[in-house]
């Protein structure tokens, strides 16, 4: 039973996630641990982070709505395969047991460091491919994998789909930025609404995070251009390495 000091460290860890994902991604990496180790059960804290956080993604999206006027089309592709691919990922979840996904915790949190550290040889191998061929077509395939993914945890999600969209369209970083921004929000959302029937929704937990990350992801806003995204970003992954190694040991 979390007493008053723990809906302290809660609320510290969502506003440090929302500045976070405000400057360089990976918020989860920090809640997620703190949900745990103050006793939250794996599963439902994966389940209250979802439903808290994924208000979040609606900023990043509208943010870019520009650059996604003119990309309708894709969207009607996408918007499916990642709203399916999302509840896919939420009801995988919810079906793999306390037990298993207490054993899946570190490789998942060292698979997402791993992500969030390749975010910019990532940006940077799509900014210097040269496109031999398009596979816009086939999209939603990768983008349904990686939506899959996203539902069942999360944390790396943006990296894997921005990968998949630079493998398959032909477009400029920017636009295929912003179709990973609808993307990742479409999947949260998704898996969120999933999970409002689950049962396992700690509501109390959900909104002192919901408020903390949207405070966050404001300061982060107006941090931006003062902190070096790739300096947190290391840290984040810096902190998530060490996370995963204390699972593993566990």
């Amino acid at each position: 039973m979390l007493i008053e000091i723990d809906f302290l460290f809660i609320a510290l860890a969502s506003l440090l996630a929302g500045m976070v994902n405000a400057l360089a991604g990976g918020g989860t990496l920090i809640t997620f641990p703190v949900l745990t180790f103050l006793g939250v059960p794996a599963v439902s804290a994966s389940i209250t982070n979802t439903v808290a956080l994924s208000p979040g993604y609606l900023g990043g999206t509208l943010a870019q709505a520009n650059d996604l006027r003119d990309q309708k089309n894709r969207l009607w592709i996408l918007m499916p395969a990642s709203i399916i691919g999302g509840i896919i990922g939420g009801f995988l979840l919810l079906r793999t047991g306390e037990k298993l996904f207490n054993q899946l915790i570190p490789y998942l949190i060292l698979l997402a460091s791993i992500l969030l550290a390749i975010q910019e040889p990532v940006r940077a191998w799509l900014l210097k491919r040269n496109h031999v061929s398009n596979l816009e077509k086939i999209s939603w395939l990768p983008v349904g994998i990686a939506s899959i993914y996203g539902g069942y945890f999360g944390a790396g999600l943006s990296v894997i789909v921005l990968s998949a969209l630079g493998l398959t369209i032909e477009d400029s970083l920017t636009r295929l930025n912003a179709l990973k921004q609808a993307v990742a929000f479409a999947v949260n959302t998704a898996a969120a609404f999933f999970f409002l029937f689950s049962g396992q929704v700690l509501w109390s937990v959900a909104l002192v995070m919901a408020v903390g990350a949207l405070i966050g992801g404001s300061l982060g806003g107006k941090l931006a251009g003062k902190i070096k995204p790739s300096t947190l970003r290391w840290t984040v992954v810096t902190i998530g390495v060490i996370v995963s190694i204390i699972y593993f040991v566990k």
